[in-house]
């Protein structure tokens, strides 16, 4: 069976309705009953637009009594960037994940910030001669900022330089962020769709470039150094984000897969990182399958609160290389071969299909994650490496591991609503923060326990409209939420107020 038939799940008990559905957790009200789309948009979610306190430029509406201050803005390129970081590096663009920790005497927030650049050059790495560095010629990386609770840097650097496309990641709870590559460019295969066709053998340079194979997770402390030295059995795919589950002791990781299916992962590592002080690497990979359905296509429009018994198939190859090529010649195997190396390993076993997996957070026994393009009239996903796998405007859902159970929570019904949801986090009331990734004004989204959808914020930047929200981020104490707009021109946002108000 390759395509998911819900009438002949819901007779052979694969999937249930939601009223069968586990009570208690974050957002039981999603699971007691459908969510409803567009609740709570009245006078307590209007917003308006707040003058930056940076400068007073209007980047922001906000709701009613809330502030913020944006800060290290980088500049497009090839303008000289404009922010030299302490350690001497230069600030990258594309400011993507991100996660919060406890500051220097608790009266400073560290934040450990992703930037998702891609290409690479010779010696291109922004890291400054003590930075760790995995691949002197790929341009992408982290960096830490130390940032008052009203969004004023004091102290700042690079973390991690020389990794490619770093998307969003997680925060764990040992102290560290890791950080995902959403790619699988390497020296092995020829360029993705964003660093153009591969040129004759006699020409080729782009891959030559990279020193290394790229397509991992790797580990950055927020307090010492990183390693720079790839997590290679939590595998190698376009990944996107990771979330811990503290009490089953696995990470668990969405790959944003464009064009092609993408999958749901389970990272168990070989010894309790909480034991190790760290994340180690040698574990096993599986990979997330419906019970008694193989292939199930959950990208399809699927009803708020279907539940999913499920299984883990284990992925027997989590990591590959096709060997360095000659010099001049281009690499044997396309990107879109590597793309589906370790995800068609999962399918031929089973494994479940998505629509563009992106953010993951984790919130007392459940893990959320959304699914950007999910939810379409039933019938099979087809692969488009022009549109994207998936016809949706996005889906967000829960899985618990202590049952086993994936629930669709809420899918959206059009792109007013909720437009390509992308990074995700919670507040301490259990209301998760949406970013949107869609092409129509983004906003930051509220989802309440009720299942009530309201706005937190949209981005009013002049000529940056329909730029991403990224890596949102609530303080350890939950005064302030921080964000990112994701383009060439980033930058990040504390933003504050009378969270209580709107129910966040």
């Amino acid at each position: 069976m390759t395509n998911l038939d819900r009438r002949s799940l819901l007779k052979g008990g694969a999937a249930v309705t939601a009223g069968a559905a586990i009570a208690g957790g974050p957002l039981a009200g999603f699971l007691a009953g459908p969510a409803v789309a567009g609740a709570g948009r009245g006078p307590r979610t209007l917003l308006r637009d707040v003058p930056d306190l940076r400068d007073g430029v209007v980047r922001l509406a906000l709701p009613e009594g809330f502030q913020y201050r944006s800060f290290q803005q980088s500049r497009r390129p090839p303008t000289p960037p404009n922010v030299v970081l302490d350690d001497g590096s230069f600030l990258p663009g594309r400011h993507d994940g991100m996660a919060a920790f406890d500051g220097p005497g608790r009266r400073l927030v560290t934040l450990v910030r992703n930037h998702e650049e891609n290409g690479s050059a010779l010696d291109g790495s922004f890291g400054a001669a003590r930075t760790p560095t995995y691949d002197s010629s790929a341009l992408g990386g982290t960096s830490t900022v130390h940032v008052t609770h009203r969004g004023e840097v004091e102290f700042s650097y690079a973390s991690l330089a020389g990794t490619q496309m770093n998307c969003s990641g997680g925060r764990m709870p040992w102290g560290s962020w890791i950080t995902c590559e959403e790619t699988v460019n390497g020296y092995d295969v020829a360029d993705d769709f964003t660093r153009g066709s591969a040129a004759p053998p006699t020409t080729y340079v782009q891959n030559a470039r990279l020193q290394k194979n790229h397509g991992f997770i790797f580990e950055v402390p927020v307090r010492g150094g990183a390693t720079a030295t790839p997590i290679t059995h939590a595998g190698r795919f376009p990944h996107e984000s990771v979330a811990w589950d503290p009490r089953g002791g696995a990470l668990y990781l969405s790959e944003d897969n464009f064009a092609f299916p993408s999958g749901f992962y389970k990272y168990v590592p070989p010894k309790h990182p909480r034991r190790a002080g760290r994340l180690l690497d040698g574990g096993r990979l599986y990979m997330l399958k419906v019970v008694g359905v193989d292939n199930a296509d959950l990208a399809v429009h699927l009803a708020d609160g279907t539940r999913f018994r499920v299984e883990w198939v284990e992925i027997d190859e989590p990591s590959f290389d096709f060997g360095r090529p000659a010099p001049g010649s281009a690499p044997s195997r396309t990107n879109d071969e590597a793309l589906q190396f370790v995800s068609g390993q999962g399918l031929a076993k089973g494994a479940a299909k998505f629509s563009r997996l992106e953010g993951t957070v984790y919130d007392r026994g459940w893990i959320y994650f959304t699914s950007t393009q999910g939810g379409v009239a039933p019938g099979p996903t087809q692969p488009d490496t022009v549109a994207g796998f998936g016809r949706g405007w996005g889906q967000i859902w829960g899985y618990h591991p202590a049952s086993k159970t994936l629930h669709m929570l809420y899918e959206s019904p059009s792109q007013d609503v909720l437009d390509f949801p992308d990074n995700v986090t919670t507040s301490a009331r259990g209301t998760l923060v949406v970013c949107e990734d869609g092409a129509n004004f983004n906003f930051l989204r509220g989802l309440t326990r009720r299942g009530e959808l309201f706005d937190i914020a949209q981005n009013k930047i002049a000529t940056q409209l329909n730029d991403e929200f990224a890596g949102s981020t609530f303080s350890p104490d939950g005064r302030t939420l921080f964000v990112n707009i994701q383009s060439t021109v980033g930058l990040s946002i504390a933003i504050w107020g009378p969270w209580e108000r709107i129910d966040v």
